[in-house]
């Protein structure tokens, strides 16, 4: 059997992650034993020595074959870096600041660039408000003349009366 590649780390069992870290992992018995991320692929490379040793693997699959036992081994490696939910939690939180600061200064840069589309969506939605609220009085006043006339052709449970009860004073939508 070849033996196996070394990884773009250029340590066996240690893989870069997009973020600039080291992921660590041995495979055994047709399963993956997750090692954990580090730092450094140096420092993944000593975790995967250390489960090496624990496994008794063969000197030939280490990736420092100086270290002579596995207490060297295990005093050489580093605890991996553990991720708990609090971790995860104060990530998003820093990423939707992120994005939310991101999203402010787009729209700085869009406004000094575009002040008048900047205007332009102000006189649109004035209009539209003026629309709806001139809409809201002409409801109301069709549903009152329906109420002060005797042969009207709206049923009881005709929706058109509510419009009586419509506010036509306030800018609300």
């Amino acid at each position: 059997m070849p033996p196996r590649r070394r990884g773009s780390s250029g340590f066996r069992g240690v893989r870069a992650r997009p973020n600039g870290r080291f992921y660590a992992e041995m495979r055994a018995g047709g399963f993956r034993l997750t090692l954990g991320t580090y730092n450094t692929p140096e420092l993944a490379a000593r975790a995967y020595d250390a489960a090496a040793w624990r496994f008794r693997r063969p000197r030939r699959d280490m990736n420092f074959p100086d270290v002579e036992s596995l207490e060297e081994a295990e005093f050489l490696a580093q605890t991996p870096c553990l991720v708990d939910d609090e971790d995860r939690r104060r990530h998003r939180q820093v990423q939707r600041r992120i994005a939310i600061e991101h999203d402010e200064e787009l729209m700085r840069q869009w406004r000094a660039q575009f002040p008048n589309d900047v205007d332009n969506t102000d006189a649109f939605f004035a209009d539209l408000r003026a629309q709806r609220r001139s809409d809201r009085r002409h409801r109301r006043a069709v549903a009152e003349f329906e109420l002060d006339n005797p042969n009207t052709t709206w049923a009881d449970n005709d929706p058109r009366w509510d419009d009586i009860w419509t506010e036509t004073t306030s800018d609300d939508e």
